[in-house]
């Protein structure tokens, strides 16, 4: 049983008629405007994308503050941060003062970063892989030192004379989140990568594109992860237990409008794409048709079966009402039929 639904917006504006996000600023208040909007719906969570360069959301904890401090109870987060443009250590700040805002509320989905707007973007952020590193290594070097300073261990020698009295011993970095430690997740693309995040003691997240490992359908790959994923966490050894989710585009048609954005009548189906020069990914299909119709198709997904968070894509150029009514719509009608509810 699903214990979590969220949604995950890319947070697109564009400067054409039909688009109801025309600038920045559009995107940036509809996105707090929706997270109020979803915590009224009994939505979980509210997720959004971390693009550069780009039209899009990008450096995510002002826009993760200012939704923190306008819901009370949905989850926060990320899928996900590309950590190749990160400065570890004031991450750590912004996250664990975005994390005290919310009250303990923020779910961070970082990873190494994937196919973007620009060649080479982190190195106009002032970062260069080490000699024996290409720009995958370094984000994951990124991530692990990130993980680390969330442990809230001391390590920098105080000043003897400081401006203001300090604690006793090093010093760690303030403000402190006690438990966003527990709260972090890796977007995996591989099995190898999901498991690498197990050892560490990070969540996973798994979107809909992951690397073609077997040719197999893409949500028997993505149920295959997962499972290695869980195996890779309780041979760690660790006592907590880890979240997994997983992300789908669904929608249901429920009237005209619906029928006139999604209902195409196509068949869908997975794809298949390079995503740079050596590596195939294959691209999970999306959902959509009458409630009924999702709830059959839906229900033989290994992968959404095998994850205890699912997080719904939200086309937001279509606004907040109408992304509001894509949410309820799968709450109220497939959500309860598939025991998510």
């Amino acid at each position: 049983m699903h214990e979590k639904i969220g949604f995950l917006s890319f947070g697109h504006w564009t400067a054409v008629p039909q688009s109801q996000t025309q600038s920045a600023a559009d995107v940036l208040l509809q996105s707090i405007d929706l997270a109020i909007e979803a915590e009224r719906l009994g939505v979980d969570g509210a997720y959004f994308r971390v693009h550069h360069f780009a039209r899009q959301l990008a450096s995510p904890f002002p826009l993760l503050a200012a939704v923190g401090a306008k819901t009370r109870t949905i989850e926060i987060g990320t899928a996900v941060i590309d950590m190749r443009y990160e400065n570890p250590h004031y991450m750590v700040e912004d996250a664990g003062s975005a994390d005290l805002i919310a009250g303990g509320r923020l779910q961070l989905g970082i990873s190494r970063g994937s196919p973007e707007q620009v060649i080479d973007g982190w190195r106009y952020f002032g970062y260069v892989p080490h000699e024996d590193e290409n720009d995958q290594d370094m984000g994951r070097r990124h991530a692990k030192e990130f993980f680390e300073l969330l442990r809230g261990k001391g390590f920098a020698q105080p000043n003897p004379r400081p401006m203001f009295p300090n604690p006793p011993g090093l010093l760690r970095l303030e403000p402190y989140s006690e438990e966003l430690r527990d709260r972090i997740w890796w977007g995996a693309g591989s099995n190898a990568t999901a498991v690498w995040a197990a050892q560490l003691g990070m969540n996973l997240q798994s979107s809909t594109l992951k690397e073609d490992e077997t040719g197999e359908p893409f949500h028997v790959q993505q149920a295959s992860q997962i499972r290695a994923f869980r195996a890779a966490w309780k041979e760690a050894g660790h006592t907590r237990t880890p979240r997994v989710s997983v992300s789908r585009s669904i929608f249901a048609l429920m009237n005209d409008r619906d029928r006139k954005y999604f209902g195409m009548g196509r068949k869908e189906q997975d794809t298949i794409g390079m995503i740079d020069p050596t590596t195939r990914a294959i691209f999970g299909r999306g959902y959509t048709g009458e409630p009924d119709a999702l709830v059959k198709q839906l229900g033989e997904d290994e992968a959404i079966a095998e994850a205890d968070t699912l997080l719904l894509t939200v086309p937001n150029q279509l606004g907040v009402e109408y992304n509001a009514h894509v949410l309820a719509s799968i709450l109220t009608t497939v959500a309860p039929a598939l025991g998510w509810r």
